[in-house]
């Protein structure tokens, strides 16, 4: 997978990935304010539709359109709006499962630091 978005994260390792270096920075999808976000890629199914990683936002709003995903959050605070559907308060050890195709409204209030597994 190359730059292709996944669930609001961008990966730009292909096939399996360990867990080294930096963080690459990454947009936000539809950004209000300043928020930046940053990701790593850990592991990648060989067809590409199995994605595990570990994603960093700080402060401010943005909206996106969701994968099938279960996140824990590592540190930070944010609210979770999904359209239709219920607000998610997420904090340290809080978990959360988001379907795909859910419009989502993240309101981080403190750098949000997750581990994350996406399946396309």
């Amino acid at each position: 997978m190359t730059d292709e978005q996944i669930g609001g994260r961008r990966s730009s390792s292909s096939g399996t990935s360990e867990a080294t270096g930096t963080p690459e920075v990454i947009g936000t999808p539809e950004a209000t304010g300043t928020p930046e976000a940053t990701g790593k890629v850990v592991w990648e199914s060989e067809d590409g539709r199995q994605v595990r990683g570990i994603w960093q936002i700080t402060p401010g709003v943005v909206t996106d359109t969701e994968a099938d995903e279960v996140f824990a959050v590592v540190s930070g605070s944010a609210t979770v709006e999904v359209e239709g559907g219920p607000t998610l308060t997420v904090g340290p050890g809080g978990m959360a499962v988001l379907r795909e195709g859910d419009r989502t409204t993240w309101t981080v209030h403190e750098t949000l630091c997750e581990a994350y597994a996406i399946d396309l």
